[in-house]
């Protein structure tokens, strides 16, 4: 299992976790499995936040 499956995997199960016995647990799951996707991603090397803000991760 790649590392983005279980960042999402752990994202979802601490979203559930979270918002058992509330009205808008599929809200929350979401959001902390998107939060957890997105972890994941960065960790793995296949999103760069530094285009987000401008910075660069290679040196010119």
């Amino acid at each position: 299992m790649s590392t983005t499956a279980m960042g999402l995997l752990a994202g979802l199960v601490l979203g559930w976790a979270a918002a058992f016995g509330g009205f808008y647990e599929f809200v929350v799951v979401a959001f902390f499995g998107a939060v957890g996707l997105i972890v994941a991603r960065v960790i793995d090397g296949k999103l760069d936040l530094g285009s987000l803000t401008g910075r660069s991760t290679t040196r010119r």
